[in-house]
């Protein structure tokens, strides 16, 4: 099984800190970096960076968001970093919500399975070196009534693959349907279906099996012996989670949750969140709801969540600690857990 990490809004802050840590991830063997977009930096410029450091590992957004960009200034970015670092980019995309979209973007967050489906379109006929001309319900290019006419970016082919960032059962579908890979959040290898059984749905109906997309899920690891001082610090990042993560209406990793049979827990959850009372909400978060979510104990026990994983189809763990770490103890915990990577390798 391969391992990915990630570098968020901490890590950019640290630029020099996030670079030490994702050399050691280089070296290592680590299989990808992925870089996040919410509401601090962009996904992609620390990414170029990270490509002129590195030598082997590839590179990924996780995610560019679509509504903050046009989808041929995606394509071209993407091309940027695919020529930047000699072949090595992903390219992940998604959604983002209406509280981003709306809010910082000023964008209608109406149709985002629609938008993300057009977006991928269009990117893929720049990605074939294709003119770029689509009529689309949220695209349509060239402008209509407009002076512009069909452009063919100025790049040759390019196989960059596309990830997709979804957790809805319609936008799983799609995933399964077109997507090169998957980047899977509020996933539990104890309850795969309610992820899963969507993604194969679209696979099949598109004549595609599993085998066809690059399924990763995000895992955040914690090591120690106290098991239950751990998961107790881990609660309030739940409530967030279930509470923040999202408007009241829309929380697409509190229904992922609810899907995973933890209905009642999650809206209970972000009903306290939203009446401001946080610390009751944290207390409100069972033990199973970061127990079967995250890999949190001793080695082996971190182990047999990875064995959990790979049982049921997960190809690539991106792994997620404390970024707010120092990168020595950030690098240590990645060089456990490539230890323990290895050694499933190993076994199989």
């Amino acid at each position: 099984m391969k391992i990915s990490v990630g570098i968020g809004s901490h890590s950019a802050r640290d630029i020099t800190g996030a670079v030490e840590y994702v050399q050691a991830a280089d070296r290592l063997g680590v299989d990808c970096v992925w870089s996040a977009e919410a509401w601090a930096h962009d996904a992609c410029t620390s990414l170029a960076y990270m490509a002129a450091k590195t030598e082997r590992i590839h590179i990924g957004t996780a995610i560019m968001q679509i509504s903050a960009r046009a989808p041929s200034m995606t394509a071209m970015t993407a091309l940027s970093l695919w020529d930047l670092s000699e072949g090595r980019f992903r390219l992940g995309l998604g959604v983002s919500g209406p509280q981003v979209v709306e809010g910082l973007q000023g964008v209608d967050f109406s149709r985002p399975l629609t938008r993300l489906r057009e977006t991928v379109d269009i990117c893929r006929m720049a990605f074939r070196a294709e003119k770029i001309q689509y009529d689309g319900k949220v695209h349509v290019l060239p402008r209509p009534g407009g002076e512009g006419k069909a452009i063919r970016l100025d790049h040759p082919p390019a196989p960059i693959p596309i990830y997709l960032a979804t957790l809805g059962p319609k936008s799983l579908e799609y995933t399964g349907e077109a997507a090169d890979g998957w980047l899977g959040t509020s996933f539990s290898p104890d309850h795969p279906g309610a992820h899963l059984d969507f993604i194969a749905k679209g696979a099949k109906a598109a004549g595609r099996s599993m085998r066809d997309i690059d399924i990763c899920a995000t895992v955040t690891v914690t090591f120690g012996d106290n098991v239950e001082a751990l998961i107790d610090s881990k609660r309030m990042g739940v409530a967030f989670q279930m509470g923040a993560m999202g408007s009241a209406q829309t929380n697409f990793y509190n229904e992922a949750f609810q899907r995973a049979g933890y209905q009642d827990d999650a809206l209970a959850i972000q009903a306290l969140w939203k009446q401001g009372k946080r610390e009751e909400a944290a207390k409100r978060v069972p033990d199973a709801m970061i127990t079967q979510f995250q890999a949190v104990g001793t080695p082996d026990m971190v182990r047999q969540r990875f064995l959990k994983y790979q049982e049921v189809g997960v190809d690539m763990l991106s792994i997620r600690g404390d970024d707010k770490l120092p990168p020595a103890e950030r690098i240590a915990l990645l060089e456990q857990v490539m230890d323990i990577a290895n050694g499933l390798e190993r076994a199989a």
